[in-house]
């Protein structure tokens, strides 16, 4: 396997339910850290809501790995920033046999 070239530099994030003062929950976004990243598209599409289209586009996002259990290892329901950009974390596997990077399915949702 190639070494991926990890140029982008993403914020890991993790919902953190808050109370919002009316009886109910909101969440907020804790950020865990900093990782390098390669970033690269993999599918999108159009989906209709009654409030208009959303743009749905599915992202292949590369890190190095960490050791499970650590607060700098991805899981699903986190997300990772790149600026005003969220991607939503769907599913993460090792890239290799050996371990040395993860790979996290993400979405990004955009309305346009």
């Amino acid at each position: 396997m190639r070494p991926p070239r990890l140029t982008r530099m993403l914020a890991l994030e993790s919902p953190r339910p808050m109370p919002d003062g009316m009886g109910g929950r909101r969440e907020l976004w804790e950020v865990l850290g900093t990782l390098h990243a390669d970033v690269r598209a993999r599918t999108g599409r159009e989906k209709a809501f009654a409030a208009g289209a959303l743009s749905d586009t599915g992202y292949r996002i590369t890190v190095r790995a960490a050791p499970a259990g650590s607060p700098q290892r991805p899981v699903p329901g986190q997300r990772l920033r790149d600026g005003e950009r969220r991607f939503r974390i769907e599913a993460v596997t090792e890239a290799d046999a050996a371990g040395r990077y993860l790979i996290c399915f993400a979405n990004e949702e955009v309305a346009p």
